[in-house]
């Protein structure tokens, strides 16, 4: 089916399309319907052009799982067109799937600054810390001691992303650095040169 359930009634979609829809819902592009007396529904009015790719009865039985699930709810107008909006269940996994697309862009020159993010998580927020742990790997981060990570390149805006989504913001921090003392040892690690300037300079 593409949505199934995982311990602690946490819901996984794997179906492309389904991810798409939410995704589509969540940018807030309009898909109009109404409902018949027998409770059926049907899209109206113009579609927007990154609805056509979906099959209508496709669509329609997606929505009517969505809201099994209680990942949208049904807003209805005075005129009794009903439009679609992202329950927080609903927003809590459309903010995964971009999580777990992101990727850190890598920069034709370095410019010789670490990204360091270091955390300390209480224990009752386990599924949290462990979350943004394995986010932090995904990236590409190194962990040079326990919950602190390096990467070369400019992040700052994913990882506030992600501090966001998992809710850690008072308990995780961000910085930047010219150099420290294991330097060589993580220049080797990410395949790097120091910039020449930054070497001067030293």
């Amino acid at each position: 089916m593409g949505i199934r359930r995982r311990r602690r009634n946490k819901i996984i979609i794997s179906s492309p399309m389904k991810k798409k829809v939410l995704l589509l819902i969540f940018s807030g592009i309009a898909l109009s319907l109404s409902r018949s007396p027998r409770g059926y529904f049907k899209i109206i009015g113009h579609l927007r052009r990154e609805w056509k790719s979906v099959d209508h009865r496709y669509l329609l039985m997606i929505i009517r799982e969505f809201k099994e699930h209680r990942l949208i709810d049904y807003r209805e107008s005075e005129d009794g067109t009903i439009s679609l909006v992202l329950t927080e269940r609903g927003r809590e996994r459309t903010l995964s799937f971009q999580l777990d697309t992101m990727e850190i862009p890598h920069p034709v020159r370095w410019d010789g600054l670490w990204r360091i993010v270091f955390f300390d998580i209480p224990e009752k927020f386990r599924e949290r810390r462990d979350a943004f742990r394995n986010f932090l790997k995904q990236l590409g981060f190194i962990e040079i001691q326990k919950s602190v990570w390096v990467h070369p390149y400019p992040c700052k805006d994913q990882i506030d992303f992600a501090i966001e989504v998992f809710e850690v913001r008072v308990h995780a921090r961000y910085g930047e650095l010219a150099t420290f003392t294991l330097e060589e040892e993580l220049l080797a690690r990410f395949h790097l040169k120091k910039p020449a300037g930054d070497i001067q300079k030293r």
